[in-house]
């Protein structure tokens, strides 16, 4: 069983930055994907930014939307997966979500890859 904890969501203007973290209890020999999602109110979750691990190599990759803005990465040492976001705009809004799967099937947004979620943290920008 893997637990989630988020943190570094908060409020910031338009064109700010927030650097999220994702510290996870353990990672298993068997994480194949690790991601971040959001979900604004009345919205579906999405999925953000994901990293890969296959065959000992990590492919990353973002949804369109957030592409040149945000980056994912992970410390191995430190079992935590991060989330920096520059130029944010208000329609970055929303809770954001980390996530891990051992499933290689199915696309790195879909929801149900993930079977590990945490609790999420907010994150408001305002104009």
């Amino acid at each position: 069983q893997v637990q989630l904890v988020e943190s570094g969501g908060g409020s910031v203007q338009a064109g700010g930055s927030l650097r999220l973290s994702c510290a996870a209890s353990a990672y298993t020999a068997d994480t194949t994907r690790m991601g971040w999602f959001r979900q604004a109110p009345g919205k579906e979750r999405e999925g953000v930014a994901a990293v890969t691990i296959l065959d000992s190599t990590s492919y990353y990759t973002y949804a369109d939307s957030v592409k040149g803005r945000f980056t994912i990465s992970r410390d191995n040492a430190e079992n935590t997966l991060y989330l920096q976001m520059t130029s944010l705009k208000p329609e970055d809004t929303a809770m954001y979500y980390c996530a891990v799967s051992t499933r290689l099937r199915g696309r790195w947004y879909d929801v149900p890859v993930y079977q590990y979620w945490g609790q999420g943290t907010q994150v408001t920008v305002s104009s």
